[in-house]
């Protein structure tokens, strides 16, 4: 399998690529690809890095797994592909943004828009086989997002980090906080939404306040 990375993303990542256990994980990749139903499109799985360039970051959201439904992951976490029904999660960031916004509810669940913007979207597990949900992790996916978030937090400076739910707080410990901003919440799952976790934590327009503040435009959400 070979690894297309976008090029404003090849200096920072080449070095991770060509380790053991990256050549491992793709070889396992490779394997499941072939011989089971697997999501996101081969062409897709690094499309996080496609539409976010490395030079235009400005914030870095982190999923846990693709989703594992017939035309969901599109490679960007959280987003879904054009015409797609929004899964539960996506509609309570939608909600969040709503009121956080006042804007309306809307009809596409495709986020590349944010990505262009500069919005990194971030699985931690690239991969997923269909109808299974966390079947590639631990498989190295993990070490390789993990060194990505930490050359982004050394190689740049007033990024705004958004961790929804304890797995994306645990990723805390690898961001400067003397250098970057870190907003954290519930996850927007029902249970945790539900719960009161999610709904009024303003991150959108919380992270438009931190762009105008450092003379950054703001993202469209």
């Amino acid at each position: 399998m070979e690894v297309k990375i976008a090029d404003s993303w090849k200096n920072i990542l080449q070095t991770e690529i060509e380790k053991p256990y990256f050549k491992e994980l793709l070889n396992f990749v490779k394997l499941e690809y072939l011989n089971n139903q697997c999501y996101p499109k081969e062409k897709d799985i690094f499309a996080a890095f496609d539409y976010c360039s490395f030079k235009n970051l400005k914030v870095v959201i982190i999923g846990q797994d693709p989703y594992h439904g017939e035309n969901q992951a599109n490679g960007l976490c959280f987003s879904v592909n054009n015409g797609v029904k929004h899964p539960p999660s996506l509609v309570n960031i939608f909600k969040e943004i709503c009121t956080d916004l006042g804007k309306e509810y809307p009809e596409n669940g495709n986020l590349e828009d944010w990505a262009k913007q500069g919005v990194l979207l971030l699985n931690a597990t690239l991969t997923v086989r269909a109808n299974e949900a966390g079947s590639h992790q631990k498989k190295g996916w993990e070490t390789f997002t993990d060194a990505v978030i930490k050359q982004i937090s050394d190689n740049n400076k007033e990024l705004v980090f958004l961790l929804w739910g304890g797995f994306a707080k645990k990723k805390a410990k690898l961001i400067d906080k003397k250098k970057h901003y870190i907003l954290e919440s519930g996850h927007p799952s029902p249970l945790s939404a539900n719960r009161g976790y999610w709904f009024g934590n303003q991150h959108f327009s919380k992270t438009n306040n931190i762009l105008k503040s450092i003379n950054k435009t703001t993202i469209k959400w």
